[in-house]
């Protein structure tokens, strides 16, 4: 039992009271009220008893201190002609009688000790009468550190002058709380024991306590101010506020507290001892949540669109401290902690507190910066842990390590000129010539900023529109080709930091070269450091199995009927568009995520509300994406890849078409069927192909359904499939006849063009992500360089005849643009057909995918045009072909021909595409 002491004045009658903390104050702990039955005056020291007596831990047996925990607790000296000021140490006190006469103002040591916060010694009552002489009077040397008294008070004096300068790294508030209650304004003499409970020291040690804040850092309690520290590994923990200095008791298994008796919570920091080092950090646990509540309330909402301000890592300053906020969705979960290198991966003593019903959960991190590492400790519901990357990480660990990264961009964007222009047009209604590449294989080894200095010349050169990246977003399996993506919002480190990755993109800019990018959001893998039943249940996928795991890859489908699942996504394409400046997305497997019976068995779906296969959470996905990123990033286009005659995918999305459905509200859509028809058509042998004729001619009948885009994409030059002009038959000059063919035809078809690296300059081989394109093909010492460059020559012309001819793309999405010349030539495999800009002006496009030349070769035109050049012809010496050309201007003969009342008369070279022009 706690012993009183007694003043040199005389003995003091006091009596201990036990009484109990009520619930709401968050503490378990008896309270010991102590009541003086009258006033004595303020006991002052002596010479002789200054000396500090020894800890009342070392007394019971605790074990020894270390030096550096002992350095803690620092004495300041009072001045003469000064109040009396309290000194508070850890656990030592002095309670020493007063010297009559003296001329120094006296000093009261007041300590916080284990005895003053047991809560063993609840409900123990001693009586008056039980109190002897020796207790009420003991000597300095018989108190120890469990015999503090912290209800005195000061006597009155003058007011005191201003103290030392606080100590370096303290922000003393404006109005500083005073440490020592007034004489006049003392408060009730009331002692709570600030040690934790069992359960809340359980709780935290396993990593469930879901408010580590209400119970660690400082709070005010009856009899002063509480501290409550939780640092594993620290042999000592000291209480820092300006000329403060409390050393806090250790209560074990990394636990730290005491009882100051103050008015108020000050600022503050620790002093943290390990192993005779002292550092003096701030208290994570001592600051509010530095999430507001508007953004609770969009994520509770699901309509966060600036997802990534509010959740993952964010460097601010918050409180007047520079840290990094975390924070994390984990509904699920019975506790998180931060693991990571600030505290050698061992998160058990940096817990987050959960915010309410949404499920996230966050920590203030004061004095961590840009370039930690770390990852969230997730306890599950049935108790065992995960360690897992942020969802939200924007900058990530090289492949294969998995930390995320802090991080804060400093880029500063010079591409004012390219985004103000690009909304000038739909691109639907401009030229769009794009070129796709795969950024680690296309020129291996180069950085983002090495790229930065080679792709937009090379491109400018061509003269594509734009360049469309294969996934950029971090995934951990290099031969996925980033389709398999963990880090939504990092770009692959593999290349650099994401600012180097914004230097590509303003780079390409600058050379007025437009950046579309491959975005999944269809599935993500099943890597348990990810995504996959992230807080221990099924998260970001759908909590039906059947509808979670995908058939043909091996994945986890996103459950898109959840709100948080669908904001997470949503705020990703808008992140992208507007953090990185990206010009367009491109959404990959639409069709997977379209169709509940996608590559599905009958058993191994479910249908949904009204009995179809059409999946409404995907749609109503797709819907909600495309309408955000348009609404808030003007000039963009978002891309469908879907395979199937979903009808609407490139309507708006408050139209509803036939099959009752709204629109998708995508900008343009792949299409899939032109490329496949088209390419079996060139396969075939010359003499086999009028028996394939409507193969070329089909792509007609619907290319006003949709905004479509023509893909010769990665997809057709990998796994067996051979590369573009591998795929044609022949000897090798045939082959890249057709190929040079194909191309111009390709490009004078209505949509748009996407043509995928190493196909410009007719690689033979397949492409490979290991070693990219083959450009030594492209070298002047190569017997066959000549061959590969004139491919590369026409792909550059087309593109430049391409963009100063709007026909070629003025009207793709307008069958006024379009009118066949003769589509059934099957017998000669000829195909010609006009194209006209919004002025009435036309090309005419002939293609003879037969090998032999076809001179005098009819055809009907307007009667209005005088004469015809032509402007291009791929058979010409130039791009490697025979040069049978068209050299002089043609005129019109006033004979029908092809239902028209004129026709010309033309030379068709073999296996090529001519494009004439009014002269």
């Amino acid at each position: 039992m706690t012993k009183t002491g007694a003043t040199k004045t005389g003995t003091a009658k006091r009596t201990n009271v036990t009484a109990r903390i009520p619930a709401e104050t968050g503490s378990a702990e008896n309270v010991v009220a102590k009541t003086d039955s009258a006033k004595k005056a303020v006991p002052k020291r002596t010479e002789a008893n200054k000396a500090v007596s020894k800890k009342a831990a070392a007394k019971k047996g605790a074990g020894k201190k270390s030096s550096a925990k002992k350095g803690l607790a620092r004495k300041t000296s009072v001045p003469s002609e000064k109040p009396t000021r309290r000194t508070v140490t850890a656990d030592t006190e002095v309670d020493s009688p007063a010297q009559d006469g003296g001329t120094t103002a006296p000093e009261q040591t007041v300590s916080v000790s284990e005895a003053e916060v047991s809560v063993s010694e609840a409900e123990v009552s001693v009586s008056e009468a039980e109190v002897s002489a020796s207790e009420q009077a003991p000597s300095a040397s018989e108190q120890t550190a469990t015999t503090p008294d912290i209800t005195s008070t000061p006597e009155p004096g003058p007011t005191p002058e201003p103290g030392p300068t606080p100590e370096p790294g303290l922000t003393p508030p404006t109005e500083p709380t005073p440490l020592i209650p007034p004489t006049d304004a003392a408060p009730p003499t009331v002692a709570v024991s600030p040690a934790l409970d069992a359960t809340d020291r359980d709780r935290l040690l396993h990593g469930t306590h879901h408010a580590p804040h209400s119970v660690l850092g400082a709070h005010p309690v009856p009899g002063g101010v509480a501290f409550r520290v939780f640092r594993p590994f620290a042999v000592g923990v000291g209480v820092v506020a300006g000329q403060l200095r409390a050393e806090l008791h250790d209560d074990g298994d990394g636990f730290f507290s005491g009882l100051v008796p103050l008015h108020g919570v000050p600022e503050y920091r620790l002093a943290v001892a390990y192993d005779g080092a002292v550092q003096e950090v701030e208290d994570a646990y001592r600051f509010l949540p530095a999430l507001g509540d508007l953004d609770l309330h969009l994520l509770g909402e699901g309509r966060h669109e600036e997802l990534w301000q509010a959740l993952g890592a964010r460097p601010m300053t918050h409180q007047g401290v520079a840290g990094t906020r975390f924070t994390v969705w984990a509904p699920n979960a019975q506790g998180v902690r931060l693991a990571g290198t600030f505290n050698f991966w061992d998160g058990t003593g940096a817990p987050l507190r959960s915010l309410g019903s949404t499920g996230v959960w966050e920590l203030f991190m004061p004095g961590i910066g840009e370039g930690e590492l770390y990852k969230f400790e997730i306890t599950r519901p049935d108790g065992s842990k995960t360690m897992r990357a942020d969802p939200m990480a924007r900058h990530t660990e090289v492949p294969p390590a998995t930390s995320s990264i802090v991080h804060a961009s400093h880029y500063e964007w010079h591409d004012e000129e390219w985004l103000a222009g690009r909304t000038e047009l739909p691109a639907h209604k401009a030229p769009f010539s794009v070129y796709e590449l795969h950024l680690a294989s296309w020129r291996p080894g180069l950085t983002y900023r090495q790229l930065a200095e080679q792709l937009p010349a090379y491109i400018k050169d061509l003269g594509f529109t734009h360049v469309e990246l294969m996934p950029v977003a971090e995934h951990p399996f290099g031969g996925s080709w980033g389709y398999q993506v963990t880090g939504f919002y990092a770009p692959t480190s593999r290349l650099g930091t994401p600012d180097d990755f914004k230097f590509l993109v303003d780079a390409l800019h600058q050379a007025g070269i437009g950046v579309l990018m491959d975005w999944v959001p269809a599935h993500f893998p099943r890597d348990d450091w990810a995504l996959a039943e992230f807080d221990g249940r099924p998260l970001y996928e759908h909590e039906d199995p059947l509808r979670a795991a995908h058939p043909d890859w091996g994945t986890l489908e996103f459950d898109f009927g959840r709100r948080e699942v669908r904001n997470f996504l949503v705020a990703n394409a808008v992140y992208w568009c507007e953090e990185f400046h990206i010009d367009g997305l491109r959404v990959d497997a639409v069709a997977s995520m379209l169709y509940l019976d996608y590559s599905r068995e009958p058993g191994q779906w479910t249908p949904n509300e009204h009995g179809g296969r059409e999946n409404l959470d995907a749609v109503a996905f797709l819907q909600e994406m495309n309408a955000t990123v348009y609404r808030r990033v003007p000039g963009v286009v978002t891309i469908a890849e879907e395979s199937t005659a979903w009808d609407g995918v490139t309507r708006a999305t408050h139209h509803i078409g036939p099959g009752g459905f709204g629109g998708l509200g995508f900008g343009l859509k792949w299409n899939m069927g032109w490329m496949h028809d088209s390419l079996d058509y060139m396969s075939h042998e010359p003499v086999h192909r009028k028996h394939h004729h409507g193969e070329m001619t089909f792509s007609m009948v619907y290319a006003y359904s949709e905004n479509y885009v023509l893909p010769i994409s990665h997809d057709e030059v990998v796994h067996g499939k051979r590369s573009l002009v591998s795929k044609m038959p022949g000897d090798w000059w045939q082959q890249r006849a057709n190929l040079r063919a194909y191309l111009a035809f390709m490009w004078a078809h209505p949509g748009k063009q996407l043509l995928f690296m190493g196909q410009e300059f007719a690689q033979g081989a397949e492409w490979s992500e290991t070693h990219g394109p083959d450009w030594w093909l492209l070298d002047p010492a190569y017997g066959a360089e000549a061959d590969h460059r004139g491919v590369r020559d026409l792909v550059r012309d087309l593109n430049t005849v391409y963009r100063h001819t709007p026909a070629l793309w003025q009207l793709d999405t307008d069958p006024a643009g379009f009118q066949w010349v003769t589509g059934d030539a099957a017998d000669d495999n000829v195909f010609a057909f006009l194209r006209y800009d919004a002025d009435g002006s036309p090309l005419l496009a002939v293609s003879n995918f037969s090998p032999v030349v076809r001179p005098d070769y009819r055809l009907g035109i307007p009667d209005d045009i005088p004469a015809w050049h032509e402007t291009l012809n791929t058979d010409t010496a130039l791009y490697g072909g025979g040069d049978i050309t068209n050299p002089d201007p043609i005129k019109p003969e006033p004979q029908p021909w092809h239902g028209r009342p004129a026709s010309i008369r033309v030379t068709l070279p073999p296996l090529a595409t001519v494009w004439l022009r009014p002269a």
